[in-house]
């Protein structure tokens, strides 16, 4: 019977691509392990699997090394995801086939993990170059959400033909499954903004845009706003500081650092309006057409770049003093993107019909059939 490996070797949010498709294989009847770094992975992995009714997993956490353990005891610098391959090398090499959705395992050959069939799953489907690098060529097979992705990396030669294909969004229907019991956000019905700011070095609109934002909502009585940064932007900062951001939350804003409501969709399918810059957030946003506002701190140059295609999908802002303006007239320019958007959200996020984890696992069961 095969043995599969799930290699979450980075933050916990990204199982939610994947592990309702280890889900759907272990019905049926494959030897399924989930490896995790992220001591956070199992509370999540099993939120997945009550949610869609899952088998009982086995879950594993990777080794690491005394001095893998040294560096991750500093918070700040990050999981050290290649040194817990390395320290897990020869163990991994024993499965027929490693399913990831982090671009790092494709360093496991260089690192002595020849045995398995490599398959990665991208954790999203968003436009920037970092989703599209040398590193997809060492993967044996990639499963894509969507046309897209699949299209782009065929015209750059990351993938073949016969190694790559389209699955649709497994993690629209995992969280489609999830039971999102919070209750109302806000105690006043307005329309809702979220602020969905990326932590990319150069390309978030964080450190320009947030205070004059806060201060701007702050003298408003017209929306709400709820401020959902990616997750790992304060993964890595004390809880102190995680607390004091949160604590700046008031009837009519919401700051959340890092919840299980940043990562499970539940703020994209609450917001009437997405205000952002380059996460794949906004694809999961615009499930439904609805207005965006994208945030150009940078003053990039990206009419012509493939990186920010989704920036054609609403406004443009440079200034911070332009945003309040750009969010009052945003639902009356709608009409203006929104059949962009249908088509985007189509290529991007793929076949939307059930089935996606079903489809993920039927193709990974095909694979080690060959």
């Amino acid at each position: 019977m095969a043995e599969i490996a799930f290699l979450y070797i980075a933050e916990s949010y990204q199982c939610y691509h994947a592990a309702a498709i280890a889900l759907e294989l272990a019905k049926c009847g494959v030897n399924v392990t989930s490896f995790y770094n992220d001591p956070e992975t199992p509370y999540q992995l099993e939120r997945i699997r009550r949610a869609v009714d899952g088998p009982e997993m086995e879950y594993r956490r990777l080794r690491r090394s005394v001095p893998t353990a040294a560096m991750q005891s500093i918070r700040t610098l990050g999981m050290f995801k290649n040194m817990v391959l390395r320290d897990n090398a020869a163990i991994l090499d024993q499965y027929d086939a490693i399913v990831t959705v982090e671009d790092t395992v494709a360093s496991a050959r260089r690192l002595g993990i020849s045995r398995p069939k490599l398959i990665y799953i991208p954790h999203g489907c968003g436009d920037r170059a970092r989703g599209f690098t040398k590193e997809a060529k060492e993967f044996d097979y990639i499963l894509l959400p969507g046309q897209k992705s699949a299209q782009r990396m065929l015209d750059a030669g990351l993938v073949r033909a016969d190694n790559h294909m389209v699955i649709g969004s497994v993690k629209l229907e995992t969280c489609a499954a999830l039971s999102h019991v919070y209750g109302p956000l806000f105690s006043t019905t307005r329309p809702t903004v979220l602020y969905n700011a990326h932590k990319a070095r150069g390309l978030s609109s964080w450190p320009r845009f947030i205070e004059p934002m806060l201060r701007q909502f702050a003298g408003q009585s017209e929306f709400n706003l709820i401020v959902a940064p990616h997750t790992k932007m304060f993964r890595r900062r004390r809880q102190a500081v995680r607390d004091r951001w949160n604590a700046r939350s008031n009837s009519t804003i919401l700051i959340d650092t890092g919840s299980d409501r940043c990562v499970d969709m539940t703020y994209t399918a609450a917001a009437d309006i997405y205000v952002g810059d380059v996460s794949s957030q906004v694809y999961e946003f615009l499930v439904t057409p609805k207005p965006c506002v994208f945030l150009n701190a940078h003053r990039v140059d990206w009419r012509n770049n493939p990186d920010f295609q989704h920036w054609h999908l609403g406004d443009v802002v440079e200034n911070p003093g332009d945003l309040m303006a750009a969010l009052q007239n945003s639902i009356t320019r709608h009409a203006l993107y929104r059949a962009r958007q249908e088509e985007m959200a189509g290529k991007s996020l793929g076949d939307r019909s059930p089935g996606a984890a079903r489809r993920g696992a039927n193709i990974i069961r095909d694979i080690l059939r060959k």
